[in-house]
């Protein structure tokens, strides 16, 4: 028997900062928690933490520098043309090392994955287990290719397809997030003194242009997909975080949505409220939210959510998106945000399949009705085996020409590329427009930017391209400032929280 030792690389860039060394990266809960099974169950495990695409020597002198005796990746769908690289430089320079990819693309189109040279098994859903007894298996000199989860590429190129094992129901029964994995300080959250949090996994709901329903197909006990730690186990999870690193101010909770399940909320909330004493920030959805839950957030200390939007159409969110919200709910829900301090940010999509620059207005314009702080206007993504993707290639709007890293996946013949992306680029300086003039009641001035937004002649093409470089030039001064000058960077933060809640 031999000890094993994993080696992860996680490839945490886009392809639009593949080469900007000054980025930080983000913690990953899903890494931490895989090298807590796999260091409990005695191996060694290290991260290659990439926040850029480095140069074949650079990459593969880290790599033998850990002599692994197996490598994972953590993939994502946009990383698909790094890790093809990646695994072609080991596959020539280190060809007895076995390569396993995991994560969300994997998952979903695991053949896909299996396709690029250099890559020799997959994992499909959770990786704590099947990794643990992969590496059971290396270190007992075993070529075992029968363990649950994981696909095995032969060397004919044929595939050994093993059923899924059932996801893991009781997340408390999983070690403690391995934080030590990480360097907290060097992480986008760390430098402004913010620790990124986890509690749970998967999501109750089925939206179309998410992988949730698709991933939680792949588990026999699908049922119960959607899952949280203990309210005790994830306060534990929370005091951990803030031993690692003593600095930290506030927390972001990074959980689908946060809350899911009322009774874990309050639950929680409470705890939370009376041992932690930090302000912070989560993901949550409008049609779980009432007044009573608004103030208990309040109370617990948050100073922002995150909440999805998505389509200012109604008919668009039900038919397409498969989100059945009303406009007026979603109006006092902000409402009751405003008068509890809260800052509200919204995300939306824009050049959803059979959208029109028309369709996408309206959802500017509900952003502004409900006075939304911040917005988050991302571009349409058809992300493999989702509903939304279907529907997209059913209708003809994805062309296998396109770039995979342009902006604008789909071609739509109501909705242009440059719309879509004048839209994206102009839409938090349209929605500040309409939130005047609906303060002032002027139906006319509505009527007026309508028809100038909307008209041929519009040089919107001209607009976004001006709009993308000052966007550029704010994050890399964002950027500068968090990495420079973080005492400053806090200051204006705690400034804003502090008005915030004294205003």
């Amino acid at each position: 028997m031999r000890n094993i030792h994993m080696v992860i690389v996680y490839p945490d860039f886009l392809e639009e900062s593949k080469h900007d060394r000054s980025m930080p990266g983000n913690y990953s809960e899903g890494i931490a928690s895989i090298s807590a099974v796999l260091k409990a169950a005695g191996y060694a495990v290290s991260l290659v933490h990439l926040t850029y695409m480095p140069e074949r020597e650079e990459f593969l002198a880290r790599v033998r520098g850990l002599n692994p005796d197996v490598i994972g990746f953590s993939v994502r769908t946009t990383a698909m043309p790094f890790l093809r690289e990646m695994a072609l430089w080991l596959d020539e320079a280190l060809p007895d090392i076995p390569v396993v990819c995991g994560g969300y693309h994997p998952t979903l189109v695991p053949e896909e994955v299996l396709a690029a040279k250099g890559v020799d098994i997959v994992c499909i859903g959770e990786g704590e287990y099947p990794l643990r007894d992969y590496c059971d298996a290396l270190r007992d000199g075993t070529a075992r290719t029968d363990i649950e989860s994981l696909y095995f590429k032969r060397e004919d190129g044929s595939v050994v397809k093993n059923p899924v094992r059932p996801m893991i129901e009781n997340l408390d029964e999983l070690p403690f997030p391995d934080l030590d994995i990480f360097d907290f300080k060097a992480l986008r959250t760390g430098r402004i003194q913010t620790a990124m949090v986890m509690v749970s996994r998967g999501c109750l709901f089925s939206c179309t242009y998410c992988g949730n329903s698709q991933f939680r197909n792949v588990y026999p006990n699908k049922k119960g997909y959607a899952r949280f730690r203990s309210p005790e186990n994830a306060l534990e999870v929370v005091r951990r975080i803030l031993k690692k690193d003593p600095d930290i101010r506030f927390l972001e909770f990074r959980d689908a949505i946060f809350n899911m399940y009322e009774d874990w909320f309050y639950a929680f909330m409470e705890l939370y409220q009376e041992h932690i004493h930090l302000p912070f920030n989560c993901n949550l959805r409008f049609d779980l939210m009432d007044e009573k839950m608004t103030k208990k957030l309040a109370d617990a200390g948050c100073y922002m959510i995150d909440i999805g939007l998505e389509s200012g159409d109604a008919e668009m969110r039900t038919k397409y998106l498969h989100r059945n919200m009303k406009d007026e709910h979603m109006v006092q829900v902000a409402k009751w945000l405003r008068e509890n301090k809260i800052t509200t940010c919204t995300y939306n999509i824009v050049g959803l399949p059979h959208e029109t620059l028309a369709l996408a207005l309206k959802t500017v314009k509900l952003n502004a009705r409900i006075k939304s702080d911040k917005v988050i206007a991302n571009i349409f993504y058809p992300y493999p085996m989702t509903r939304l993707h279907e529907i997209a290639q059913e209708a003809g709007f994805i062309d296998p020409a396109v770039d995979p890293n342009d902006k604008v996946q789909l071609r739509q013949p109501q909705f242009s590329r440059d719309d879509v992306l004048y839209i994206s680029y102009r839409f938090h300086k349209l929605m500040r427009k309409y939130r005047a003039i609906f303060a002032n009641g002027d139906a006319k001035a509505e009527a007026r930017l309508d028809r100038k937004v909307l008209k041929k002649s519009h040089p919107r093409a001209l607009i976004w391209r001006w709009d993308a470089f000052k966007d550029g030039l704010l994050r890399k001064t964002k950027r500068a400032v968090a990495k420079y000058a973080p005492k400053l960077y806090l200051f204006l933060r705690n400034k804003r929280f502090h008005s915030v809640k004294e205003s």
